[in-house]
C-alpha cells in the first residue's frame, strides 16, 4: 500500500511544473491582452468613449497569428470580460480566456502578428458568445468598429451591431470587418488559469472566482476607463 501511494505522490510531484507552466502560459496572456488594451485606449484617435461606455463585454486578442499565407486563415487566444450583475450593470469581472479562430483578415495581417480587440455591444452577444461557438456575421451581428471622429459618422447598420471590432498592426489601429471567424470560450484555458473545470458563464456571469492577479490591472484599467454602463437601460433587460 506504501508504495502504492508513494507511486501516485512520486506522479503528482512530476505533473507539477507541467501545471505550473500552463498556468503561467494563460498568466501571460492575460497581461499581454491589458497591456494591448491599456495602449490602444490611450491612442488619441482611439475606441470613441461613447461606445465603450454602451459595451457590455471587451474581448482583447493579443499578437494573432495568420497562419495560412494567400488563403487568410488565423487564429488568436485571448481573454474575454464583462460587467458584471445580472443585467451588465456593475463593475468588470473575471476573464474567461476565448479563441479567435478562421476568418479572412486580408492584408492587414502582412504576414505578422496582429493586436484585436472587440466590443461586444448587447447582451443577446454577449451571452452568445460565452455560451457557444460564434460564427461572426451569421451567429452574432459584426461590424468594424468607428474610431475617434469617424464615431458620429457611423451608419446605422455599424450602431445596431453586435460585436464591434478593432485591430492592431504595425502600428496601425483601425477598425476592421471580422465576418466569417469564429469567437468561442477557451475551456481549456479556463482550466488552466483557474485550476478547476469552469464554463465561462461560470466566470462571468456567475461570479465563480475572483480576479486572477494577472488580470487586475486590465479590470482596474476598464472600472477605470469605464466605470458606469451608459446603454439604455431598457436594452439590457
Amino acid at each position: 500500500m506504501r508504495k502504492v501511494i508513494g507511486t501516485l505522490m512520486a506522479v503528482a510531484l512530476l505533473a507539477l511544473p507541467a501545471l505550473a507552466a500552463d498556468n503561467q502560459k494563460e498568466a501571460d496572456r492575460l497581461e499581454n491582452s491589458g497591456s494591448v488594451l491599456e495602449e490602444i485606449l490611450n491612442i488619441p484617435d482611439d475606441i470613441p468613449q461613447d461606445l465603450l461606455d454602451k459595451a457590455e463585454c471587451v474581448v482583447i486578442f493579443p499578437s494573432v497569428i495568420k497562419f495560412a499565407i494567400g488563403l487568410g486563415g488565423s487564429y488568436g487566444r485571448g481573454a474575454m470580460i464583462c460587467r458584471g450583475g445580472q443585467h451588465f450593470t456593475g463593475p468588470w469581472g473575471a476573464p474567461s480566456m476565448a479563441a479567435l479562430e478562421g476568418g479572412s483578415f486580408g492584408f492587414q495581417l502582412g504576414g505578422q502578428a496582429t493586436d484585436f480587440v472587440l466590443l461586444i455591444m448587447n447582451p443577446r452577444g454577449a451571452t452568445s458568445i460565452l455560451k457557444s461557438k460564434v460564427k461572426l456575421g451569421a451567429g452574432a451581428s459584426a461590424a468594424a468598429g468607428p474610431k475617434g471622429r469617424d464615431a458620429s459618422a457611423a451608419t446605422d447598420a455599424t450602431l445596431r451591431a453586435e460585436i464591434l471590432s478593432y485591430s492592431r498592426s504595425r502600428g496601425l489601429f483601425a477598425g476592421i470587418s471580422l465576418e466569417g471567424s469564429t469567437l468561442r470560450p477557451d475551456n481549456d484555458g479556463n482550466e488552466r488559469l483557474y485550476g478547476k473545470k469552469l464554463t465561462a458563464t461560470q466566470i462571468v456571469r456567475d461570479g465563480a472566482v475572483s480576479v486572477p492577479p494577472s488580470a487586475q490591472k486590465m479590470v482596474a484599467l476598464l472600472n477605470k476607463k469605464s466605470p458606469k454602463n451608459e446603454s439604455d437601460p431598457n436594452s439590457l433587460k
